[in-house]
Order: structure tokens, then C-alpha cells, then sequence
């Protein structure tokens, strides 16, 4: 049996998806969302502890998905015959 990426794409529902990325992509919410300081770190050519990595693909995973899911998740355009 053959899965393809669209079909993993599909099984993943939206109503799950997204509230995941927002609550990962914004935890902790004070003083500054992981996501958005590893990305700062990363900008400054800072984030070199595995610990700071880890965080990074952990909080920034689920947008990805989200990503995906947007590009690869769609169904193809149907050709329409008269």
C-alpha cells in the first residue's frame, strides 16, 4: 500500500491543527514565545545549544504542518469536459 503525502496531508484535521500551532507557536506567552526567541537567536547566530535547536523544531513543528497541509494537502484541479 502506497500513502502519499497528500494523504497524510488530509487525515490531519484543521480543528486540531491549528489550535496546536497557535498554543506551541505562542507557549509560553510571557515574558517571550519560544518560537519567536529561537528565531531571533537563530537570526543572530546564537542558537548553537541542542537544547535551543530542540526547542525551536518543537514549537515551530506544528506550523510546518500547517504549511504542508496548505501546500500539499489540497485536492488537484478537476478538468472539466463538456
Amino acid at each position: 500500500m502506497r500513502v502519499t503525502v497528500n494523504k497524510l496531508f488530509k487525515q490531519i484535521p484543521w480543528a486540531v491543527l491549528i489550535p496546536v500551532a497557535v498554543l506551541l507557536g505562542l507557549a509560553p506567552f510571557r515574558p517571550e514565545p519560544h518560537l519567536l526567541e529561537k528565531l531571533r537567536m537563530l537570526a543572530e547566530g546564537q542558537l548553537i545549544r541542542p537544547v535551543d535547536i530542540f526547542d525551536l523544531i518543537l514549537h515551530g513543528a506544528p506550523l510546518l504542518l500547517v504549511l504542508g497541509k496548505l501546500l500539499f494537502g489540497r485536492d488537484a484541479p478537476r478538468s472539466t469536459k463538456p
